[in-house]
């Protein structure tokens, strides 16, 4: 059977969003013991350090200048849209940390057409729209005051946004292992620097009591799910899908963050969370609208 090389991609980023959002919860338990950074530092290293094992087995590890540079660069936009959304959840709340982060649906287009000088599609701005509304709903945000914590999670989103337009740009002319794995050392680096500088008292204080169960449970399957895999999978196959629809596709994360919280922890959707995530749905659905039927398939 013969599929779309965009399909594909599609398909395995939609992945990506589902193994985030069902990890959701376990990170959130695992945090109440251990700092952020700190659990960034340990879990994108130890995420690196697998890749860098495998990919040493499957191709030549070879670490070109240019591949330095790009992969650093997506390591900054990486580790500072982790950043500010952890600084900003001090000040604001949750849900609308869920929903300002959720804007880089709308603002990946906009960047993409002045940055990547993709062509601008109606059915992408009609979606970047629906999804916007989607991710309201599912969070019912409350914008009687602004604080802030807002403003750090829309440099966040901001972050965020450019990593997937600049992902977009690199995917294509590097090797994705050695970018991966630089972009990943890259935000492990600078969240253990974080750390120092945030939470260096915290972590001395309390450093034999935080490698709890919980804890070791989360970092593995962050490492090795929501962090390797789903980083390799983003830089190996952005390539054939556009910032836009990958924008889109991530948005479906809080989806499978309120279904996973709902499944394990019995947290209730309400009648407006449902209608979001069918929104989003039909974000991503009509994203997906008159693509070019002349585009190269892959064999599975």
């Amino acid at each position: 059977m013969k599929l779309k090389k965009s399909s594909v991609a599609d398909l395995s980023l939609l992945l990506v969003a589902f193994i985030w959002g069902s990890t959701f919860v376990i990170v959130q338990k695992a945090i109440h013991f251990m700092p952020p950074h700190f659990f960034n530092g340990i879990r994108f290293f130890a995420a690196a350090v697998i890749l860098t094992m495998i990919s040493i087995r499957v191709t030549r590890f070879r670490l070109s200048k240019d591949t330095l540079l790009a992969g650093m660069s997506l390591g900054v936009f990486l580790f500072l849209g982790y950043a500010f959304q952890t600084v900003g959840l001090l000040y604001t709340t949750s849900s609308k940390t869920g929903f300002i982060t959720g804007l880089s649906v709308m603002i990946v287009p906009l960047l993409s057409i002045w940055l990547l000088r993709e062509r601008a599609r109606k059915t992408v701005y009609f979606a970047a729209g629906l999804g916007t509304a989607g991710l309201y709903l599912l969070t019912l945000s409350d914008f009687s005051s602004l604080n802030i914590g807002d403003l750090l999670v829309l440099f966040c989103a901001a972050a965020f946004a450019l990593h997937i337009i600049f992902t977009g740009r690199f995917s294509g002319s590097h090797d994705a292992w050695m970018l991966t794995i630089v972009q990943l050392s890259t935000v492990s680096i600078l969240s253990f620097l974080a750390s120092g500088v945030f939470e260096a008292a915290n972590v001395k204080e309390n450093f034999g009591s935080m490698f709890t169960f919980e804890v070791l449970f989360a970092l593995i399957i962050t490492a090795l799910f929501a962090t390797a895999f789903a980083f390799f999978v983003q830089t190996k196959l952005q390539q054939y899908t556009t910032a836009s629809r990958v924008a889109l596709i991530y948005a479906s994360e809080p989806v499978f963050a309120a279904l996973t919280a709902f499944i394990f922890i019995g947290e209730r959707m309400t009648v407006y969370g449902m209608i979001g995530c069918l929104l989003i749905l039909a974000a991503m659905l009509t994203a997906e609208w008159k693509q070019n039927s002349t585009e190269e398939s892959l064999s599975i």
